[in-house]
């Protein structure tokens, strides 16, 4: 049996597409497989923000803690997504907590690997850096939507 990397794997993910070999070579040297059984807690708001994952199958939940309510959940995020862009910006730390919603099988690539690797090569960087930032747009949007669906029907 041979081993395989997780370029090939990589490189299939939405996220990932079009982004050229070498650069998936570079992020792959900061990627492994990682997997979560339903209802395992995977990161907490305000825990440092070390690691990012793309997920391959199953569903997560980005959740927030409320006041008399307990575990609210925001989002839901499955197969194809990205989840967490707290490891790009400053301090490092997660904004939600994240919950598996039932089995995940997910890339998980090393924060701090990949932002070293994004300052030696600006490219990267600024490519990575765009395609997190249309993640943001798509989440700005969803919570408008939600937004919308609560607040918007008043009378």
């Amino acid at each position: 049996m041979t081993a395989q990397t997780l370029e090939p794997i990589l490189a299939e993910h939405p996220f990932f597409q079009g982004l050229a070999a070498e650069d998936i070579q570079l992020v792959a040297g900061c990627a492994t497989n990682a997997v979560f059984k339903a209802g395992e807690v995977i990161s907490r708001e305000g825990e440092p923000a070390n690691q990012f994952y793309l997920l391959r199958e199953g569903k997560v939940a980005l959740e927030i803690y409320v006041p008399e309510r307990g575990q609210v959940v925001l989002q839901t995020l499955g197969a194809g997504e990205l989840v967490g862009w707290s490891w790009l910006i400053p301090p490092y730390q997660w904004r939600f907590d994240v919950r598996a919603v039932e089995f995940v099988h997910a890339f998980a690539l090393d924060g701090a690997c990949l932002r070293g690797k994004c300052e030696a090569n600006p490219r990267l960087g600024y490519e990575l850096l765009k395609r997190v930032a249309q993640v943001f747009t798509e989440r700005l949007m969803a919570t408008r939507l939600q937004l919308l669906d609560v607040y918007g029907n008043r009378s």
